[in-house]
Order: C-alpha cells, then structure tokens, then sequence
C-alpha cells in the first residue's frame, strides 16, 4: 500500500476548510487504506465502482489548534492508484460544496464527478439517480462512506441505498454526540437518535439492556 500519514498533509490553498481533532489524521489514514483496498480488489469484479460520500465537506481539513491541513475524504478518495469509475458528494453547506468542486476540478479534472447539494437524508433519491444504472453487461457496485459529525444519519436513508450492490464504511461519532448528550437523547425525546434508527422503542430498550448506565 502506497498510503502514510505523510501523503495526507497538504498546503494551505486559500479556499475554505474546515477544522477537526487531531485524531482525523489516524481516521482519515485508515479511511484511505480501506479505499485503495476496495478499488484495487474491485477493479476487474465489476464494470464500474461508485464512491459515494454522503458528507463531502470541502475535500480539505485543518488539525484545530494548528496550521497542519490533511486530505478529507473526497480527495482521498479522488488520488488513489486506482480511481474509481464514478464520484458522487453530498454536502449541504454551499462554502464547503463550491470549496470542494474547485478542488476536485483542480486535482482530477478527468473524473466523473456529481455534486450534490443538500442533506443526504433529503437528497437520497437524488443519489440514487446519480449512480450508473446497473444491467447483466453493466455491473455496478458502490462503496458509501457515512461519516457525519454527529449522530445524525438516517436509518431510512441507509436502507434505501442498500437496494443496490453498496458496501458501507460507516463511522459514527457515537463518542463526541450520543455520550455527549446522553441525558437528551435517553432521558429526553430529542428525535435524532429516533430518526437515526428508524423508531422509537429503542430507549427502553436501552434502559433495560445497560441498568441506566451511561
């Protein structure tokens, strides 16, 4: 693997980027590694390969409390060894998404690239049309990185992605959100741990199955 904390650095490039913990550079290393893995071995599996990222951001991270800037995920995912066929990001903020464009544009001017705008969880079928309509010639399979800031994904949005050949790489912040705000989410009715798993019989569930702890 041709992958190191070394090649996810990157110089400051006066677009927008937004910041992270220093843990990101170990995760997005990690990231990447699975990444080259799926494409590398898929590559002559399969007609084409669909990255999907769900939460593009704007293809650039800064290590908060320094000037270190890494890769994000969309990037990483646009300079492997061995891109994949088609591209498709979500991201529901304009600075990021117009961000990411520019830069995507800049290092793989040849790619197949969809941006969409918006929530994945509004958006979903808009993803759906955008990947590659599969046939007995045509075989399609997608990787979907679902790596939210929170523990915001819908279940539903998932399940809907799932109709095709989708291998899923999904990473929640089950630390920073749900033990964050456990008393909301558990002790509360905050919808969003709700709407992640699609209902809501979960907190007695919960309740009974860890005694009420944390």
């Amino acid at each position: 693997m041709t992958n190191s904390l070394d090649n996810l650095r990157v110089e400051n490039d006066g677009l927008v980027c937004g910041e992270v913990g220093r843990w990101a550079e170990t995760k997005h290393r990690l990231i990447s590694l699975y990444d080259e893995l799926f494409a590398t071995g898929m590559k002559n599996k399969w007609e084409q390969r669909v990255y999907i990222d769900l939460y593009g951001g704007s293809g650039h991270s800064q290590i908060r409390g320094t000037e270190i800037r890494i890769k994000g995920s969309p990037v990483l995912a646009l300079t492997l060894p061995c891109p994949f066929d088609k591209y498709i990001f979500c991201e529901e903020s304009e600075p990021l998404r117009s961000a990411l464009k520019i830069r995507g544009e800049r290092i793989a001017p040849h790619a197949d690239i969809t941006y969409i705008p918006g929530s994945c969880d509004d958006k979903i079928e808009e993803i759906l049309r955008a990947i590659p309509r599969a046939s007995a010639s045509n075989r399609v399979l997608s990787l979907c990185l679902v790596d939210p800031f929170d523990f915001g994904i819908k279940f539903e949005t998932i399940r809907k992605l799932s109709s095709g050949f989708v291998d899923f790489l999904v990473l929640l912040a089950v630390g920073m959100d749900a033990n964050r705000n456990y008393d909301h989410y558990v002790d509360g009715d905050h919808p969003k741990i709700d709407q992640a798993l699609g209902n809501k019989d979960w907190r007695e569930r919960w309740k009974n199955f860890s005694g009420g702890r944390k």
